[in-house]
């Protein structure tokens, strides 16, 4: 038996019903709108009505009469008056639509909530800003609140974010441990989960606690607007520095407070460090700085975790080696010392000469060493000397030869830094989350604001020498060739790096360093440095390497130089090209004793690893 189908009025009943209510709530809403001023007239004719009857209520018995009396006679004035009765309706009804008229309503104090949060506040601070023997005391256990907290504000949340603490004269407030015991209570009665930021006010005997704002993270990798020897280490508070950048952030051109590092002859700081946790940002820091030293200088960069993150690097002008294993690293780090020593030589020499420094000293150079405590532990272990040895003399004279050293190590390998870097390394940079103790242990001193346990990836503090803690956010400046890297950020890294030089280029470089042979060639013997040593140019601890001959030939045909000459650039660490034919054989040179010698083409050796690149003095 085939089943009927339902009435219409049955099936489509509710799709009517629900048309009508939409109708219904339209014409309501118009309806509304159209009548809006007799609403608000007859709001405020009953609030008048309202204001009159509680007159007339308050009004004591043996003054109504004379009362009422009063306004009936004022009422037949404003009836014998021409116009008098539309006078006094228009008056009416002006006064009841400003009376009707909505206003917002102005919160003048905390509510209960907000009350009951800061008489918590008080009753926690009473054990720290109270002793017995006060007559007065500012706090005291079911004291009055008011009197200690002048200035406070709330979010919708019912947190405080802004609390200024008045407190007793006799609280030590310049001892750190006793600052840092309320900071602690105050962040963790106030919330936690935030940053908070504590202004002691010593001479006013005020504190200020204020709830910082998180810094944008949606600035990228770009060319900054700075002079050479200027770095953009990231970006802080607005009242934190007095420098600002423009930048392009993702909701358009904006000008940033940024953290400027400065380096060169002058600086007070020429060598950083920069400690975190994995995945905190460090790398993207390094990378970040190379990034900005391409244009005016030379970089050499030693990864010690051997994870490829600077591939996108090799082989770009500027360039000069990105070592991995412990070999080119050791290679690499000696031919650094090297040069280190020569600039200073040949500035020493010019000097004294009366002449400007050579132009090949000029040009700063950049060292950036990713984790070495991986390489000193494969050093140790292989009975080969550790890396951070031969960061001694560009650490302790690379100012005055244009040479920053940046060293970034994670914090369970902070023991591993050698005393050298730890002394010479005063610009300081903490990324990732980490605890007080932690961050005033590589800066020198605590931070300023409570430190939060999630934090994105390049955020953290710096601190400059001697100056304030601050904020940090560094630049994203991902590994383009990372999946996970988006394509704008991907697309603004590449397009910073320089141009990558090609074979043929590289190996012609190379070759340049190794054509002048022989002791007076370097420079060294006219100018009276015994043992090739720097005692006589004005540096104490630093000894030069003695030069040896490669062969008799060399050493005679070697042109005799005088005594005004400058040493002979150092020639890049010796590299080796996979995708070149061998060299031809070449005379005999001289060289630095522990240099491996060139290749000849008898024998080209094992695959090489790593691009040969070009050594501008």
């Amino acid at each position: 038996m085939a089943r009927r189908p339902l009435p219409r009025i049955l099936s489509s009943g509710s799709a009517q019903i629900a048309r009508s209510r939409e109708i219904a709530r339209t014409a309501a809403d118009s309806a509304t709108d159209v009548l809006q001023p007799l609403i608000t007239v007859s709001r405020g004719l009953r609030k008048l009505a309202a204001t009159a009857r509680a007159k007339w209520a308050a009004t004591p018995k043996e003054r109504r009469g004379p009362t009422l009396l009063l306004v009936a006679a004022c009422v037949l004035v404003v009836a014998l008056v021409p116009y008098g009765p539309l006078l006094a309706l228009v008056t009416l009804m002006g006064a009841a639509a400003w009376k009707g008229r909505e206003r917002p309503v102005v919160k003048s104090g905390p509510d209960d909530a907000e009350i009951a949060r800061l008489k918590g506040l008080y009753e926690a601070l009473v054990p720290y800003f109270s002793v017995p023997d006060d007559p007065a005391p500012l706090f005291a256990h079911g004291g009055d609140w008011s009197g200690a907290f002048g200035e406070y504000a709330f979010d919708e949340d019912g947190r405080p974010t802004r609390l200024r603490i008045a407190y007793p004269p006799y609280f030590t407030d310049g001892e750190p441990a006793a600052r840092a015991r309320v900071e602690q209570l105050l962040h963790a009665k106030s919330g936690r989960g935030r940053e908070y930021h504590f202004d002691w006010d010593q001479e006013g005997n005020l504190l200020v606690m204020s709830v910082l704002s998180a810094l944008p993270t949606t600035i990228a990798a770009q060319r900054f607007v700075t002079v050479p020897g200027e770095t953009v280490l990231g970006f802080t508070d607005e009242d934190a520095v007095q420098r600002t950048v423009p930048v392009v952030a993702a909701d358009g051109t904006e000008d940033a407070p940024a953290v400027v590092w400065r380096t060169g002859p002058r600086s007070a700081e020429p060598h950083l460090l920069a400690v975190g946790q994995p995945g905190s940002g460090t790398t993207s820091l390094l990378r970040s700085i190379a990034l900005q030293a391409l244009p005016h200088g030379d970089v050499l960069i030693v990864e010690g975790g051997g994870t490829g993150e600077y591939a996108c690097l090799t082989g770009r002008d500027g360039v000069l080696a990105v070592e991995c294993g412990l070999s080119g690293a050791l290679a690499s780090l000696e031919w650094a010392a090297h040069e280190t020593e020569r600039r200073l030589i040949a500035a020493n020499r010019a000097r004294q000469a009366g002449h400007p420094a050579p132009e090949d000293t000029r040009r700063p150079l950049w060292i950036l060493l990713d984790r070495p405590g991986v390489l000193g532990h494969l050093a140790a272990a292989d009975g080969r000397p550790d890396p951070q040895e031969l960061l001694q003399v560009p650490l302790r004279h690379g100012r005055a030869a244009q040479v920053t050293v940046v060293v970034a190590e994670q914090f369970d390998s902070t023991d591993t830094l050698s005393e050298t870097v730890r002394s010479h390394t005063r610009a300081r940079v903490v990324l990732g989350p980490a605890s007080a103790e932690q961050i005033e242990a590589v800066l020198g001193v605590a931070p300023h604001t409570t430190p939060t346990p999630q934090v994105p990836a390049g955020r953290g503090y710096a601190r400059l020498g001697t100056g304030p803690v601050l904020r940090l956010q560094v630049p994203a400046t991902p590994d383009p060739y990372d999946d996970a890297t988006s394509e704008a950020h991907r697309q603004a890294v590449l397009a910073l790096l320089p141009e990558r030089r090609t074979a043929a280029d590289a190996v012609a470089v190379e070759t340049v360093g190794f054509e002048s042979a022989g002791l007076e060639s370097a420079g060294l013997e006219s100018a009276g440095f015994e043992s090739g040593g720097l005692e006589s140019a004005g540096f104490e601890t630093t000894t030069l390497k003695t030069v040896t001959v490669a062969a008799a030939t060399a050493t005679e045909a070697a042109p005799a130089s005088t005594p005004d000459a400058a040493p002979a650039p150092t020639p890049a660490p010796p590299r080796h090209e996979p995708d070149v034919a061998p060299l031809a054989p070449v005379a005999p040179v001289a060289r630095y004793e522990g240099e491996p010698a060139p290749r000849l083409a008898a024998d080209p050796g094992p695959a090489p690893r790593h691009t040969p690149v070009a050594a501008e003095g």
